[in-house]
């Protein structure tokens, strides 16, 4: 079986070979402006398969809010997705939103809250659940509706290495993500954090979303083509990443907005 080759192991080859075991802060180009944080709120669901057409029409109940938030400028964008390789006991379905702020994240929740028939189906009632707030610099999305897939890697960056793997990123993937983007092959990427801690600390989440299967493919060569070019990356270190703490999920996105 082929093994996958997620950017993150792509820019930490590179990185290693490249000789950046030094302090990467001092390396990051001067002109480069770090972009405001954003905040992602992200609820999943582990719902019983007889109930997953119950879970799509909540989803779309929840739509014309969403809207309203995004148009006010309370929110950045939402989107709802449902996983396509499940596990037992693990979720099923998710949706976020995103705003520039915490504030813009929790103004957006007490809307729902003021409605209760958004958060309290009996859907939602009979699933196991688990929330998140994720935060980031490092993202990019094109604006405007789709759907397609949503690729997520989960690491855990070993104790000191934070600023240096996010230095790494920026200069070393970001401008591969970036054409990804432009030439649509990819319509959004990001690398966040919890912003309140459920798991330990130092665990990141890189994610990247297609519009189709196809782009999925393409991305992931691209990716891949990044290792494939130096033959010394296979030997390089890998003190950054703790490799027992990765996890990759693949979901089907149904809808997507972004501003």
């Amino acid at each position: 079986m082929r093994t996958r080759t997620s950017w993150a192991m792509c820019l930490l080859f590179l990185g290693r070979v490249a000789g950046l075991v030094l302090p990467l802060a001092a390396q990051a180009p001067a002109a480069e402006k770090e972009k405001p944080p954003i905040y992602f709120y992200i609820a999943e669901w582990g719902v019983p398969r007889a109930q997953w057409g119950d879970m799509t029409k909540l989803e779309d109940q929840d739509k014309a809010l969403l809207d309203k938030l995004v148009a006010d400028g309370t929110i950045t964008g939402y989107g709802a997705y449902a996983e396509l390789i499940h596990q037992e006991n693990g979720p099923t379905h998710g949706t976020w939103f995103s705003a520039r702020t915490e504030g813009g994240l929790l103004k957006a929740l007490e809307q729902f809250y003021a409605q209760p028939a958004l958060v309290g189906s009996a859907v939602q009632g009979t699933s196991k659940h688990w929330d998140y707030i994720l935060t980031g610099t490092i993202y990019n999305a094109k604006p405007g509706s789709s759907a397609g897939y949503l690729s997520v890697s989960r690491w855990k960056v070993n104790p000191g290495e934070m600023r240096g793997y996010t230095e790494l990123t920026k200069s070393t993937m970001v401008p591969v993500l970036e054409k990804l983007l432009a030439e649509g092959t990819i319509s959004g990427y990001g690398l966040v954090t919890e912003d309140y801690h459920t798991s330990d600390p130092g665990v990141i989440f890189e994610y990247f979303m297609t519009p189709d299967a196809a782009s999925l493919d393409k991305a992931n060569a691209a990716f891949e083509e990044v290792f494939a070019k130096n033959a010394a990356l296979g030997g390089a270190s890998r003190t950054m990443l703790n490799r027992e703490g990765h996890r990759d999920s693949l979901a089907r996105i149904r809808l997507m907005v972004n501003k």
